[in-house]
């Protein structure tokens, strides 16, 4: 299974057009994966107060609900699946295949998706693999004490949505 890079090495999928994506994989990339577009997340992922295996109450991740920005402008949103859906109708889910501790206790895993749906024949369309890189927050601290609260949490993140060539 492939791990992914520290911050410092996502910093290089900076580029929204397509380039080739050596260095960003610890381990050998496959070969002929383009990146496609690189989009900001800015949101919040949501979690539900339940109780966990041992019968106690604590914070379970239930989905995350985030806008995905290039440029500063609004092109599309993130959600439950995980999904990721653009304005130009593409729509992509995805399944975690690997992930690498964030930065801080405070920062949501970075981790590598491979994509299981997608629909669509937009900007999405044709995209295999998506990694979620320099996360910022989203991880909740300390115990919850109301079955069934809510508790929103502020995060950032990059997508990177890669598509194997032909």
């Amino acid at each position: 299974m492939r791990t992914i890079l520290p911050r410092a090495a996502a910093a290089a999928l900076t580029a929204a057009s397509a380039v080739s994506m050596p260095g960003v994989l610890d381990s050998a990339p496959a070969s002929g994966e383009m990146l496609i577009a690189t989009l900001h997340a800015e949101g919040a992922q949501v979690y539900h107060c339940k109780l966990n295996a041992e019968g106690k109450l604590a914070w379970q991740f239930r989905e995350p609900v985030a806008t995905l920005l290039q440029n500063g402008e609004t092109v599309g949103r993130h959600y439950a699946g995980p999904s990721w859906e653009m304005r130009d109708g593409s729509v992509v889910s995805a399944k975690v295949t690997a992930q690498a501790p964030g930065a801080t206790h405070d920062d949501i895993p970075l981790l590598l998706l491979e994509v299981t749906g997608s629909r669509g024949q937009g900007l999405l369309n044709g995209v295999t693999t998506i990694h979620r890189l320099n996360t910022v927050g989203g991880l909740t601290q300390g115990p919850c004490a109301t079955a069934g609260a809510f508790k929103s949490v502020p995060y950032s993140a990059d997508y990177a949505f890669i598509r194997r060539g032909p």
